[in-house]
């Protein structure tokens, strides 16, 4: 029949609810009266086929609907599931892709991205600026490696003259074998002693074959004041070429270095300048300079905490001294042409015993010879045993160790007054300074 070959299930807006039964007997012709028992079976209708596609009937449980709520055919979930697989992967796709775009796109940005930086400048500075001044002189400071039998140390020293003389203090050198100088440059040449002066602690040595040397120009220490402003280049922990900037603290302080002998032979008097600039093991024989780029100082030693502290500093505490230029010049002149430097001497024997207030001659000298030498400086000038030294050309000193340093800071020749106390009374007395052989 046409009905059994629709599909098994129709949608429920597509079904019709049953005719009357009255209707139904009229529809067929049938002269039957309702309610007979015994009337005939009312004929089958004829089939009819049904019109294509759905209609309005306005028996239905509701209006005609745009959504299909019937089952769908197998086909077409198979086809739904593909079409979802298909998005989801195109979805992965789309958002694989534009992470990575992201992230090149974040790159990009951050290579670009450029922070506001001065231009570049000229790299000229000032000649009295610490810059100036270092750029001046580092070309001829040298670092000095000393090999001994005692081992091994790092020293400072700078050039004299174009003959390849070098200036440093004599404790760099004094147990030298072997001597290696550096430059600024980082050329490295063997050198060799020329001469060295433990009482003044300084020392000569010299380089040969070396071309370019260039000698840093001498100023003098006479001029310099109180709060000058001052450079001082070095190695110190073998840091070499290191550049340090301070003032003149003091001029004139007396000090006295050495003395690991025992013997007093390695003892250096100086009257020396004091700086702020920071100075530490291996400055030792460095340059102090000027404003204008001179020497005015060899830089020779460091005040450091007392021994029994037990916070002692090995380094420095802003206490540095140095070796005025003056003296350095005349020492390093008699040590390059005799290999000896010259002390000034009042021909008398002192006291380091006293402890009053002064320098005293003793009683008596070494080996029980007199404590004033005969027909020395000292005699001539009329000073007696037990006179005490109160000052040097009007300046006091407060032991013999001072008297020994401002005597040390002339020249053998010079002229000096000397105030004496004897008998409780001062007396005025004229000298010029002998000479003796220095170590």
């Amino acid at each position: 029949m046409a009905d059994q070959q629709q599909s098994d299930t129709a949608p429920s807006w597509w079904s019709r609810p049953a005719a009357p039964a009255a209707a139904a007997g009229a529809e067929s012709g049938s002269d039957a009266v309702p309610g007979t028992e015994d009337s005939a079976p009312a004929a089958e209708p004829a089939p009819q086929t049904p019109e294509p596609g759905p209609r309005y009937d306005p028996w239905a449980g509701r209006p005609l609907q745009v959504a299909d709520q019937g089952k769908a055919p197998a086909g077409r979930g198979i086809r739904l599931r593909h079409a979802v697989a298909l998005g989801l992967g195109i979805a992965l796709l789309a958002g694989g892709v534009g992470g990575w775009l992201g992230v090149l796109a974040e790159r990009q940005s951050s290579t670009r991205l450029e922070l506001p930086q001065a231009a570049v400048e000229s790299k000229g500075r000032a000649p009295e600026s610490v810059a100036g001044i270092a750029a001046t002189a580092l070309p001829g400071v040298v670092t000095l490696h000393v090999r001994g039998s005692g081992g091994g140390g790092t020293g400072t020293g700078f050039v004299l003259d174009q003959q390849g003389h070098i200036l440093t203090n004599n404790h760099v050198v004094a147990d030298a074998k072997d001597i290696t100088v550096t430059f600024s440059t980082g050329e490295s040449v063997a050198a060799e002693l020329v001469g060295r002066d433990g009482g003044y602690d300084l020392a000569v040595v010299k380089v040969e074959g070396v071309r370019g040397l260039q000698p840093l120009s001498l100023g003098n220490s006479e001029n310099v004041k109180v709060g000058d402003p001052v450079v001082a280049i070095g190695a110190p922990f073998d840091l070499s070429n290191t550049v340090t900037a301070g003032i003149i603290s003091a001029t004139g302080r007396p000090i006295t270095a050495g003395g690991d002998k025992g013997d007093g032979s390695d003892i250096s008097y100086v009257d020396a300048l004091q700086t702020d600039a920071p100075i530490n093991p291996g400055n030792s024989g460095g340059p102090l300079l000027d404003a204008k780029a001179r020497v005015i100082g060899i830089n020779s030693a460091i005040r450091g905490a007392d021994k029994g502290d037990p916070e002692k500093q090995s380094g420095s505490i802003g206490l540095g001294f140095a070796i005025p230029v003056n003296q350095g010049k005349r020492v390093a002149e008699e040590l390059i042409r005799t290999g000896h430097a010259t002390h000034p001497v009042i021909g008398v024997t002192l006291d380091m015993e006293y402890t009053g207030d002064g320098a005293r001659v003793g009683a008596k000298g070494e080996g029980g010879k007199p404590a004033v030498t005969p027909d020395g400086p000292g005699a001539r000038a009329g000073i007696q045993g037990g006179d005490v030294i109160t000052k040097v050309d009007g300046v006091r000193v407060h032991g013999g160790d001072e008297l020994v340093i401002k005597i040390r800071a002339h020249r053998p020749g010079d002229p000096l007054t000397l105030t004496v106390l004897r008998d409780g009374r001062e007396r005025t007395l004229e000298l010029v300074l002998g000479s003796a052989n220095g170590s």
